[in-house]
């Protein structure tokens, strides 16, 4: 290798580890793209129907704080009166069960009586648990401080991006060759237009598992069922693991009432997520968005490992955009051509009129000391 060369080589390793190195922020760029994209769709909507670019963009970010306000409105409320009771309800379960094992100590014969576990010291083993937990609290609030400061930089991003949106898509399309730019212009707008797919699809989704968990959970007579069909419908924009996610605080609540809604409630988060699996997803995505399984899958998988919990929640529109990306870059305009560069050439024989030319020579009596008109232009393909 020249010197040159290693200079490049050395260059792109750098590039790399840089980029490794910010990966978080670029994850929070991304985040804001997405939100960006989704309520710029969202005002041009709103343009169409006569309003200023200006009006629609504002209209647009007040539907979005809306929807946010409502969300927490209607979850934390709930949530918080139900986790409260379940602080001393558990204890009284914790109680009523080592009475239960005391009484079924008397009627089962003495060589049996060392298999029955006992409650206490099952306590005592779970403390120094707990007394970890605790000792971990001011990490959890630092963490909460850092997750409010990423959301607000997201926030803060997407506006930026929401003010003059064209302008930033020049500066990117600027980091490609010349040649390029026109082919990423193309690219850009397959993302933007599979971008918005993959929001459509997702709250239609989103919207039919949380009615069909309002109306199931309303049916068992859970306590806090609008809340939890809201979360559901939330939890389901991460595919596989959000209802996974999502039973476990329902089974919680259902247990303060009785043991069989826990159960009822499993069947039901059951049956909801075989629904939108089976029925919902296909039809909905198959129309917006075109992605294997077990791509969506090892995707999240990729994501979590590599990103945290945010890597997870933005696997789906990141897979997405990396798969417009490989397959119009990397197979269309790489793989595909690949070997391909015989081109066909073509040679051109133009010829120009002189003055004084008979008008009346014809292709049958040519004259050698004419020149054709410059109309007739012979084309020969090897």
């Amino acid at each position: 290798m020249k010197l040159g060369q290693w200079i490049g080589l050395i260059a792109i390793v750098l590039s790399l580890y840089i980029l490794w190195q910010i990966r978080e922020v670029l994850l929070l760029m991304f985040a804001a793209v997405v939100l960006a994209t989704t309520l710029n769709r969202l005002a041009k909507r709103f343009q169409r129907l006569g309003i200023r670019r200006g009006f629609a963009v504002l209209f647009s970010v007040a539907i979005f704080f809306a929807l946010i306000v409502g969300f927490f409105w209607l979850i934390v409320p709930p949530f918080a009166r139900q986790f409260q009771e379940l602080t001393y309800r558990v204890p009284q379960g914790f109680e009523r069960f080592n009475s239960w094992l005391d009484a079924l100590r008397t009627r089962i014969p003495t060589q049996l009586v060392s298999y029955i576990p006992d409650i206490n010291s099952l306590i005592q083993q779970v403390q120094p648990f707990v007394n970890r937990v605790l000792g971990n609290s001011f990490a959890f609030v630092s963490g909460s401080l850092e997750v409010v400061l990423k959301v607000l930089l997201v926030l803060v991003l997407t506006g930026m991006l929401l003010a003059n949106p064209l302008a930033y898509r020049k500066v990117f399309v600027r980091l490609f060759p010349s040649f390029y730019r026109q082919r990423v212009e193309g690219i850009l707008d397959k993302c933007e237009i599979s971008l918005g797919g993959w929001v459509t699809g997702a709250l239609i989704a989103m919207g039919v598992v949380g009615l069909m968990s309002v109306v199931g959970l309303s049916i068992l007579g859970v306590k806090a069922a609008l809340a939890l069909g809201v979360l559901a419908g939330f939890l389901n924009l991460i595919p596989n693991l959000g209802p996974t996610m999502s039973v476990l605080p329902a089974m919680a609540i259902a247990l303060l009432d009785d043991p069989w809604k826990a159960v009822a409630v499993l069947i039901l988060y059951f049956f909801i997520q075989q629904t939108e699996s089976n029925f919902i997803t296909p039809v909905v995505m198959a129309h917006q968005v075109s992605l294997l399984p077990a791509v969506t899958l090892i995707a999240q998988l990729f994501f979590v490992t590599f990103f945290g919990f945010l890597g997870l929640f933005l696997a789906l529109p990141l897979t997405v955009v990396a798969k417009i990306w490989l397959q119009e870059v990397l197979i269309k305009d790489v793989l595909d051509k690949w070997g391909n560069n015989h081109t066909k050439e073509t040679e051109f024989v133009m010829v120009s009129e002189s003055p004084g030319v008979d008008d009346n020579w014809t292709a049958e009596s040519p004259d050698i000391n004419q020149e054709r008109p410059i109309d007739d232009i012979l084309q020969k393909e090897d």
